[in-house]
């Protein structure tokens, strides 16, 4: 399995952090963001990943990152989307990275310590969602349960207004080949974006969707809020594991 990070867009929620550089190499306490995503593929045994990046500072992420081999990488690669497209279209772009094989795809803001190797080890078909609740779900694509069968999702809508439960979509997926398929058949949605909960639901409808949840600490950093969040966790967790 492939990793996918996708770092791109303006960061124009944490403007003016993000006149000087990308969101995504913004500190999380005593590392850049993007040091994390990173982190959590290579402990899900995932070493051969593709940076998306994007927007004006997009060459800021080869002097930080490298070669990878400080992380544990065999192999990294950068690619560079040219407007703020949407998950989808950032995704689609990897698909020669790809070469048939399923991918891991982790937002460049999202952090967690869960550890996902079981799921990525298991995986063989379809698509996984992972789900965490959060306080604030009308910020995320938020999952619709079966009321019979709570480990089917019924139907997932992007940002609601009124969300159904506290579950969210988290910037964390796992999808086969086929991802790229249904991404070319996409429409833009009213924000001029290709959206992933669309790509969600066209797994969904064929039944090969399935989700599992977070069992630890997960946040995006993508607000001056879930980036204070998200510092202050890091913080303290590293600060307690280290001796007196």
């Amino acid at each position: 399995m492939k990793g996918i990070i996708l770092a791109g867009g303006l960061g124009s929620r944490l403007y003016p952090l993000t006149h000087a550089t990308n969101k995504h190499l913004l500190p999380i306490y005593d590392q850049p963001m993007i040091y994390y995503p990173i982190s959590t593929l290579v402990a899900a045994g995932i070493d051969d990943v593709m940076v998306v990046t994007g927007g004006p500072h997009a060459g800021h992420f080869v002097p930080v990152l490298r070669n990878g081999k400080q992380f544990g990488l065999r192999h990294i690669e950068y690619t560079y989307q040219e407007r703020e497209g949407g998950i989808a279209e950032a995704l689609g772009l990897c698909e020669e990275f790809a070469d048939g094989e399923p991918v891991c795809v982790i937002l460049g803001d999202n952090t967690t310590d869960a550890d996902i190797r079981p799921t990525v080890e298991s995986f063989e078909s379809g698509a996984v969602l992972f789900l965490k609740q959060v306080p604030d779900p009308q910020r995320f694509g938020c999952p619709i349960l079966d009321p019979a069968d709570a480990s089917r999702i019924l139907e997932i809508e992007e940002k609601p207004r009124e969300p159904k439960s506290n579950l969210a979509v988290t910037g964390l997926y796992i999808y086969d080949a086929t991802v790229f398929d249904f991404i070319h058949d996409l429409k833009p949605s009213e924000r001029g974006e290709l959206e992933i909960t669309d790509v969600n639901n066209f797994y969904l409808r064929e039944d090969r969707l399935r989700w599992v949840e977070l069992d630890g600490f997960w946040s995006d950093a993508g607000t001056f809020e879930s980036l204070y969040r998200t510092t202050r966790y890091w913080a303290e967790k590293k600060m307690q594991s280290r001796p007196e």
